[in-house]
């Protein structure tokens, strides 16, 4: 009896034997194929009867006979459509019907199912529909992970459509495959947001919150179509946000994220939905400064939109490779059964393209039984192996041709480079070639000094190691602790040295090689800080060149050198065929005259271009900006201390120490002897000496950290102080969550005082003074008309914040006696004061008052406070927009200085400040220095910074 007698009379319990009959003989010979649409109509019958006979039918199918996959998947739309029957019995039946074909098609042809469980996604459906169409999409977030993420473009608009319907079914089954669908992005960088983006798409009162926080994600990983699926409605919502931060916010991601988008390809969907909000935003923003960020971000996508299409799409495309497999099997005109399983075929070998499955197993394992019923397995085989070498010429990208060079291949590598969260290159390709010499540009933060350094210290994935190709960065910088040393005995401590081994006599042979001879100008034997900087550069060449090295990495090895020594350096380096070297110069001459070719560093990639800098001039004029700006680099502002009541002369002692000793408490020994130092306005002073003299421990007991055993220390009440302390963040870690800008608003909030100097064990009352505060105290009144004197006893019960002068020029301050309940207007001399006990009090007004003075010359507004930071180099991306968690090492600095210079202090002292500041903030820290009109007290190891500065010197000797 045919199929199709039997599909007439389809009952209940008919299943297993049809079941096995297209087990047989497969579903062109049964007649499976042939009667496909007969069996769907049995399914979506209204009679309940022949409705459960039909799906108990399909649901055996797709369990029992996987063959039977490319024509089973026809009656997924009845299935769907049958949740919504009156029936219970048909509802549970058909839901479980449908899940049932999902689960046993073979998950790389899920996309085939896509459109038709769509289809039964709009409004108009019954909402018992649509919740099961969403439970077959949740259900392939656990089974099909890969291929769901591949389909996530798609998905996502769907899904976001039905999380907000307003039958709570629908929503539930919506949010929950919405959760699956997070589950498979694979960017590790926004792994741990996707709760927050699910509730994001139902909450728009959260997007502003959500934004923050994505702002401060640092994008590593490669950005591809999956993760750009999820964010991009979020973005979207963020750009229609009225608030300008969120709107702005957005623009960076935007722009953050599409740096990291390496296939053009993945980001083609997306285009045309961000592009349109950004360019409305970038014309409509009030802000300019937010305007042109988003402005920004417009350029960034038009650059990517260019290279999407000029990209040569190499995605799985179903009918080139159904046209492919109807050309292998030779059936052009295949039709019915066959054309189901050719179709079939090409959805899953289109999708095994997209994950790059192109191994001739994977082919053979999950197509050849698509074609059991129409071929033998040797034919299908061949065939589809004919398929898959089709399919791999498809995926191949022209590739641009590279000119071949003879000279040994030294690096050939891939990498990403960040710097804190800010991202330099990301994969970028690098080729070094024995003895090439290249020069190594880019703007300002491209990352080129990090590159260098990342080269140096062996941390870029793919580099050959140190063992095999030999890398040294030449530097010629000398560290205080060295400085000290014979140029001999300077070259011979270094580690690298003394690991291959070179005697002093190899030492003196190569110093004589670069000019250090004992009757010469710079002689080999003398010490190391006797020599100028263009010396310097040469023993640093000496020393990399004693380590053999293969590359050579210059950072401005021209720097402090007179025209004779430029002439030398260039003339060295084109002697040396067989070292690479790298440089980074903003010399124009060297660059023309040493180097073969030229990398340059743009938008986070590097480019390699044949020929000096004269030749890549003429392929990108806008080269010639990188060497007009010598100068303009970074430059700091300090704001100017304002004046102070009672000092006439820069010259007059603000702080003094006289006769100090103090010893810690677990030492016997004192750390600090007999030491009396001064600082006035006009003070620049380095504080220098070896490691454990006691250089903080005295800056501590001047700014009243700590307090010393004998001796007197003395601060002018109205001066402010600002100390930047060695370990300097430990300001901030307790405000990781604000914005810089929030952090220096909340510290100085009221009324101008400093929250973080009151905590000083100096401000601490001890013992002895709570006692005397207790003790009455007699005190003299003269009634002014009579002029007669009383004596009273009272006991002062706090210092309520007022100060006056009396007409001996000396301070009084406002005090409530205890037990009075009248709060003010008493006021007592501060010499009174002092006896009982008070003293420590009275400094803290004093502070107070010296605070607020500070204030009334600008409010602190966020404008204000932006441009204070910018003053000291944290431009306003990060001092308004990142929170402090977020920021690198060398930010986190510049935020502890903006916020203890923002009460403009007339003394500012800094411990170490050399220690995490580049050379290039040192360089503005001491331009801003000099501008400086109050004192200044440094201490620091950097021979460089402070002779640059200070002319008088404190030396500490333990």
């Amino acid at each position: 009896m045919s199929i199709e007698a039997k599909l007439e009379k389809l009952s209940l319990g008919d299943e297993s034997s049809l079941v096995e009959s297209v087990q047989k003989e497969g579903i062109e010979k049964s007649g499976l194929a042939a009667n496909i649409d007969a069996l769907a109509a049995k399914a979506e019958s209204k009679d309940e009867k022949t409705a459960l006979a039909g799906i108990a039918l399909v649901k055996a199918l797709a369990e029992g006979a996987p063959e039977c996959q490319p024509v089973i998947k026809n009656c997924l739309a009845a299935c769907l459509e049958q949740a919504g029957h009156r029936s219970k019995a048909v509802n549970k039946a058909a839901s479980e019907a449908a899940l049932s074909i999902c689960k046993n098609t073979n998950p790389f042809a899920m996309k085939s199912l896509l459109p038709i469980i769509f289809s039964k996604l709009p409004v108009e459906k019954k909402w018992q529909v649509r919740e099961s169409a969403l439970k077959c999409l949740a259900f392939f977030g656990e089974a099909t992970p890969k291929q769901l993420s591949n389909a996530l473009p798609e998905l996502v608009p769907e899904i976001t459509a039905c999380m907000w319907d307003t039958k709570k079914q629908v929503k539930k089954a919506a949010t929950e495959a919405m959760r699956e669908a997070l589950k498979v992005i694979g960017n590790k960088d926004i792994e741990h947001m996707t709760e927050k983006i699910l509730t994001a798409i139902t909450k728009p009162k959260e997007v502003p919150e959500i934004m923050h926080e994505m702002a401060g994600v640092t994008f590593v990983q490669s950005v591809e179509s999956p993760a750009l699926a999820m964010v991009v409605p979020l973005l979207l919502r963020g750009l229609r946000e009225k608030t300008t931060s969120t709107k702005r916010q957005s623009a960076v991601i935007i722009n953050n994220m599409s740096k990291l988008v390496d296939d053009p390809i993945d980001a083609a969907p997306f285009l045309p939905l961000l592009l349109p909000a950004l360019e409305i935003n970038a014309e409509s923003i009030p802000d300019p400064e937010a305007r042109g960020v988003t402005e920004k971000a417009v350029e960034q996508m038009e650059r990517l939109k260019a290279l999407a299409d000029k990209a040569v799409n190499v995605r799985g495309d179903t009918s080139k490779l159904g046209t492919e497999f109807k050309k292998a099997f030779g059936c052009e005109d295949a039709s019915g059964g066959l054309e189901m399983c050719i179709s079939h075929a090409a959805s899953i070998s289109t999708c095994m393209m997209d994950l790059q499955f192109m191994e001739d197993m994977q082919w053979k394992k999950n197509i050849l039984t698509t074609f059991s019923a129409y071929y033998d397995d040797a034919k299908s085989e061949s065939c589809i192996e004919q398929v898959r070498v089709e399919a791999e010429k498809m995926m191949v990208i022209p590739e641009e041709d590279d000119e071949e060079d003879d000279a040994e291949e030294l690096c050939n590598c891939q990498f990403t480079l960040a710097y804190g969260t800010k991202i330099l290159l990301h994969n970028t390709k690098m080729k070094l070639l024995r003895g090439k010499k290249y020069g190594l540009l880019g703007g300002n933060d491209s990352g080129k000094t990090t590159l260098m350094r990342s080269i140096a210290n062996n941390s870029v994935e793919g580099f050959p190691d140190s063992a095999d190709v030999r890398t040294v960065f030449v530097e010629a910088d000398i560290q205080g602790e060295q400085s000290h040393l014979s140029c001999i005995d300077y070259i011979t401590v270094d580690p690298k040295i003394q690991a291959l081994g070179c005697s002093r006599e190899d030492v003196r042979g190569m110093l004589a090689n670069v000019g250090f001879v004992p009757d010469g100008k710079a002689k080999p034997d003398h010490a190391v800080s006797t020599l100028s900087g263009g010396w310097r550069m040469k023993l640093a060449l000496a020393r990399a060149m004693l380590q053999k090295a293969d590359i050579l990495l210059m950072d401005e090895p021209t720097n402090h050198l007179d025209v004779i020594n430029v002439a030398w350096v260039k003339k060295y380096l084109n002697s040396l065929t067989d070292v690479t070297a790298i440089i980074v110069s903003h010399d124009s001459g060297l660059l023309n005259d040493c180097c073969t070719h030229i990398l340059q560093i743009e938008n986070l990639k590097l480019h390699s271009y044949k020929g000096n800098l004269d030749e890549f001039v003429k392929i990108k004029p806008s080269a010639r900006a990188y060497f007009s700006f010598t100068e303009s680099k970074l430059k700091f502002k300090f704001p100017q201390p304002g004046p102070i009541d009672g000092v006439k002369s820069k010259g007059k002692a603000l702080m003094k120490m006289s006769k100090c000793t103090f010893t810690y408490p677990v030492n016997d020994t004192p750390t600090l002897f007999d030491i009396s130092v001064q600082v006035s306005l006009s003070s620049r002073v380095a504080c220098v000496g070896e490691n454990g003299a006691g250089k903080s421990t005295m800056i501590k007991l001047l700014v009243g950290e700590i307090e010393p055993q004998t001796g007197l220390v003395w601060k002018h009440p109205n001066a402010r102080i600002a100390y930047v302390a060695q370990h300097a963040f430990h300001h901030i870690e307790s405000h990781l969550t604000k914005t810089p800008n929030e952090y220096i608003r909340w510290r100085y909030a009221n009324q101008g005082e400093d929250k973080e100097s009151l905590v000083k064990v100096t401000m601490q009352f001890n013992e002895e003074e709570l006692t005397l505060q207790k003790t009455p105290y007699a005190i003299q009144f003269t009634d002014e008309e009579t002029g007669k004197v009383t004596k009273v006893k009272k006991v002062v019960g706090e210092l309520m914040g007022g100060r006056k002068t009396n007409k001996q020029k000396d301070y009084e301050y406002e005090v409530r006696y205890a037990g009075s309940t009248v709060d003010s207007g008493e006021f007592l001399p501060a010499k009174t004061l002092k006896k009982m006990g008070w003293d420590k009090a009275m400094k803290a007004v004093d502070m107070k008052i010296a605070q607020r003075a500070g204030l009334y010359v600008r409010p602190l507004s966020a404008k204000n406070v932006e441009q204070h930071l910018e003053d000291v180099g944290l431009d306003k991306e990060f001092g308004t927009h990142y929170r402090l968690s977020a920021l690198s090492g060398g930010q986190k600095v510049k935020v502890v200085l903006a916020a203890a210079m923002w009460n403009q202090p007339h003394i500012l002292i800094l411990d170490e400040p050399t220690n995490y500041l580049d050379r290039e903030s040192l360089g503005a820290l001491a331009g801003a220095i000099e501008s400086f009109d109050g004192g200044v007290v440094i201490i620091s190891h950097n021979n460089e910074f402070c002779s640059k500065l200070c002319p008088e010197t404190w030396v500490m000797d333990s």
